[in-house]
């Protein structure tokens, strides 16, 4: 597969282990080098947020919560960066030159955790990769009955994404046909204009999706969820070890203290019950494209799922 980056490996920040559940979802709790605790900088910092995640009201506050718990490192700005798709923002990060953007939240995938710095804590404790369809209500019908992935790929249901997501290449490998583009909100026009069947969009986002789209003509389907294993996490450049080590404390001090549990359920919470995860067919579809630490990552929140739907359907 070709890469959207391409840098030579670097250290990644270490992980301990995995804390479980869903119903809190779960997050990582890692070491912190000691150089973080001992630095004290004068002043504001600034930090470039790309646009999609500024514009994004829990990545935003997921960003500045973790900040606001890391007092010893100053005062800090969030400035929400150009306009520009995913590839290009892996890319100005990569470089770490044009000061563009300092932070990207992201689907994980191998390439981007060897080509970045990644923060291994799923933002969303790890509900990017169970996704549900926004469609055309007149698409409703192609989706009924839909049992397995065979069901999927028989009925040609084609599937948009972005040209640089790794969920393009996750359903491409699970022989899923993919229709893409480079810009996100072109996608929605494009499902508008029938040029694929099914937006598949995060089930953490799809609600906030919608009420930017505001557009009564675009529903989401009710019966169906994909799930594959990807987690989503904030990535720095790949020499930029301050902005990764502050929010590396910052999300572990969260953690402890139980705000990222209460981050979790304040942004996720009610999008999650009004989707009914439980009443939906659940496909699940394979993805060999993570590094070996976020694949057992993804396992972890794929069984947490399974285990919930178990108990709901009782």
């Amino acid at each position: 597969m070709a890469s959207d980056l391409s840098r030579p490996e670097i250290p990644r920040l270490p992980v301990t282990r995995v804390a479980r559940g869903l119903l809190v979802f779960f997050a990582l709790l890692m070491p912190l080098p000691a150089m973080a605790d001992r630095y004290q900088p004068p002043g504001v910092t600034e930090y470039k947020l790309w646009y999609r995640n500024y514009d994004s009201p829990a990545i935003h506050a997921l960003l500045r919560l973790a900040f606001a718990k890391t007092p010893e490192y100053g005062d800090f700005e969030i400035i929400r960066s150009i306009e520009m798709g995913q590839g290009r923002v892996l890319r100005e990060l990569a470089e770490s030159r044009s000061g563009l953007v300092q932070i990207a939240n992201v689907a994980s995938s191998r390439e981007r955790e060897s080509a970045l710095l990644a923060i291994p804590i799923p933002i969303d404790g790890g509900l990017l990769g169970f996704r549900v369809c926004v469609v055309m209500p007149h698409a409703l019908p192609l989706f009924e009955g839909l049992r397995s992935l065979e069901d999927l790929r028989n009925r040609g249901i084609r599937i948009g994404q972005g040209v640089h997501w790794p969920d393009a290449d996750i359903l491409r490998k699970n022989d899923v046909p993919v229709v893409t583009h480079t810009r996100y909100e072109v996608l929605f026009n494009m499902l508008r204009n029938n040029r694929f069947d099914c937006f598949a969009r995060g089930v953490s986002e799809v609600t906030f999706d919608l009420d930017i789209e505001n557009d009564p003509d675009l529903v989401i389907e009710p019966n169906l969820l994909l799930a594959y294993p990807m987690p989503s996490y904030f990535f720095t450049a790949p020499d930029d070890y301050l902005t990764a080590h502050r929010l590396q404390l910052g999300m572990e001090r969260a953690i402890m203290d139980g705000s990222f549990g209460r981050f979790l359920r304040e942004y996720y919470g009610e999008p999650l019950e009004e989707l009914r995860l439980e009443r939906r067919q659940v496909i699940v579809l394979s993805n060999p494209f993570l590094s070996e630490e976020s694949r057992s990552i993804g396992r972890q929140t794929l069984d947490d799922l399974r285990r919930r739907l178990e108990i709901f359907s009782r």
